[in-house]
Order: structure tokens, then sequence, then C-alpha cells
């Protein structure tokens, strides 16, 4: 009777201490994470109204915004491809490569700046650099507001979403309009958000342990936050600069906006949110291979050489990061009329 006594004591003691390390990891991760909302934000000077979404929706979706009227934001924005175009560059205006990995729309409201470098402030300036950039849409900004002017259909809707404005047809509303609809694409309640709401049960043991590790190493340093990144800048080789085909030496990142040589190799942190479903990676796109990003990470930004147990039990957590993805019905789009401007050869 005493060895069972003492056997139920032994077996209650290690539910204990399991319990007590879970709640440990829950209130460590609590200091640093935070899940996603299950509603969109607002966002500042912008007010969202179901008529602006739904002609976001449409201008998003709409390829007639660039001049070949062949590619539209959802061309390298794919929301069944987690918001990505799962290309190492994306294609644009007359076959021409972009010069880096188009990052996920998704849960892109909650980044700090957008792009690699942070040259947009927020979705809505964001919003106007692809439509212009020759390499990308190629329409020039003069001619965005004259293409939607020609297609009668946009008329009254504009209206509907800008009401009171004497002209509402113009790229900045386009721009507006484009940025609430992109804020609705969040991805929230996937595994991660739902232990980080107590939820203890929503992370395997494998998932957990690489949790643990994601944050003992280091790794939350730069992801943290709803995004489990998108706050902050960071060097890319803050301990150990990785080969040229993961950094080019002609792509200093953000000093080509800021003109900082502090700033040479520095990127925007990504989002790891649905990382599972965006490769390839880096700003490159040249790692098609979760594992290896999480390697070239470890000893490139750690200065850690991680062990394959290691890897995976963070790419196993990663997989937690996958949240519930948007459901967007695709638009009837306004038709073109015979006096809507013609797309450029």
């Amino acid at each position: 009777m005493i060895r069972y006594a003492v056997a139920l004591l032994s077996v209650s003691c290690l539910f204990a201490s399991s319990a007590l390390a879970q709640d440990d990891l829950l209130a460590k991760a609590k200091q640093q994470f935070e899940p996603i909302p299950t509603a969109p934000p607002d966002l500042p000077g912008n007010v969202a109204t179901p008529g602006k979404v739904e002609l976001g929706k449409m201008l998003y979706f709409d390829p007639r915004l660039s001049a070949s009227h062949a590619i539209s934001c959802s061309s390298c924005h794919s929301i069944g491809l987690g918001g990505a175009d799962a290309e190492p560059t994306s294609i644009g205006h007359r076959w021409q490569r972009g010069g880096r990995n188009a990052p996920t729309v998704l849960n892109a409201v909650f980044n700090k700046v957008q792009f690699w470098d942070g040259r947009a402030k927020d979705l809505e300036q964001q919003a106007g650099g692809p439509m212009a950039n020759p390499v990308e849409m190629a329409s020039p900004t003069t001619h965005v507001a004259e293409q939607l002017k020609g297609i009668p259909g946009y008329g009254d809707l504009f209206a509907k979403a800008f009401p009171g404005e004497s002209d509402p047809i113009t790229l900045a509303n386009a721009q507006k309009a484009i940025a609430v609809f992109e804020a609705t694409l969040i991805t929230p309640n996937g595994p991660f958000d739902r232990f980080l709401r107590g939820e203890q049960d929503a992370l395997s043991p494998t998932q957990k342990a690489g949790l643990a590790v994601f944050m003992d190493k280091g790794c939350s340093a730069c992801h943290n936050g709803i995004n489990v990144g998108g706050g902050m800048y960071a060097p890319f080789g803050v301990v150990e600069k990785p080969g040229a085909e993961f950094l080019p030496p002609a792509d200093k990142g953000r000093f080509l906006v800021s003109k900082t040589p502090s700033d040479e190799y520095v990127f925007k942190v990504p989002t790891l949110r649905n990382v599972a479903l965006t490769a390839p990676y880096f700003h490159t796109g040249k790692a098609w291979d979760l594992r290896q990003a999480v390697a070239v990470m470890g000893t490139s930004q750690l200065g850690t050489q991680l062990t394959d147990d290691e890897i995976n039990k963070i790419t196993t957590f990663l997989d937690s990061l996958t949240g519930e993805q948007p459901k967007v019905t695709y638009p009837i789009l306004p038709p073109s009329v015979a006096s809507t401007p013609r797309p450029q050869p």
C-alpha cells in the first residue's frame, strides 16, 4: 500500500510539473506574442465601409490597372497561395522580373511598414507603388484614373465608396479602397492563436518544444508581436553574412531608401504568419525548403549551428502559425466598352 501511495504521489508530481512547465511556456509566449484578432483593424483616416471594401476587392483583382491589362494585385499576391505567388521574384510587365520576392499580403495590415525596405508607410501607400512601377504593372500614375473612368461601371462604385466627392475616381481613392480590402485579409484562429488564448492542447508537444527553442535561441527577438515579425528592421547577416545567393551584394536593402550607411543590407523582418504556405523564402526567394531557411537564420542571425532536432522542432512550430485563410469570392468586374483605354502590347 505504501509503494502504491508513493507511486501515485510520483505520478501526481510529474503531472503537476508538466502543467507548471506548460503554464510557464504560455506565460513567456504571451510576453512576446499576441493572437491575431478575429475582426479586421481600422485604418487611420480610412474608414472601411461595405461599398469601399467591395470596390477595393474589385480593384485588387482587376488586371486593367496594369498597362498590359494582364497583371493585377492578385497576380503577385494570390490569396490562394498564402498571399504570395510561389515565385522567387514576380513576373511583371513584358515578362520582366521584380528584384525581390513578393511578401505575403495576408496580415500585412499588422506590419510596421510595407515592402522589404519599408519604403511604404502603410497599405494605402503600398497599393500605389506596383501600379506605377515600370517593372510591375507599368501604369503611369496619371493613367490610373483615366483607365478607371473609361470603364463606365466603376462610376457608381466609386461614388458609393466615396460619397459627396465631386470627382471620386482618383488614384488616391483607388489606393484607399484597395487598402481597406487588404486589411480584411487576416488569418485568425490558427493553432498558435488558440494557444495564446489559453487552449493548451492547440499545440502538439513537438510544436510546444519548437516554440520553446524559438524563444530560447533568440528567434523571437525579431519575430514577435501579432505578426511574429513585421515590426522592425534588421540586418541580414547579424553574425555571419549568408552567401550571395541569399544576400546579393548589389541589393543593399533599406539603404537604397534611407541612404544611411548603417542601413546597408537591412530589411524589414518578415512576418512568419502562414510561412508554411509561402515558399520560397528570403527577399531573394532562393530558399525553397523551410528547414533550410531556419538553418540559415540560425547561422546568419544568431551565430548558432542549429541541430537537426532543433530545426525540426522550430519548423513544426512554424506550422502552427497557419491560420484560417480568407474566403474571398472572386468579383464580377465591370466590363470594358469601346471607349475604354486599350491595353499596351
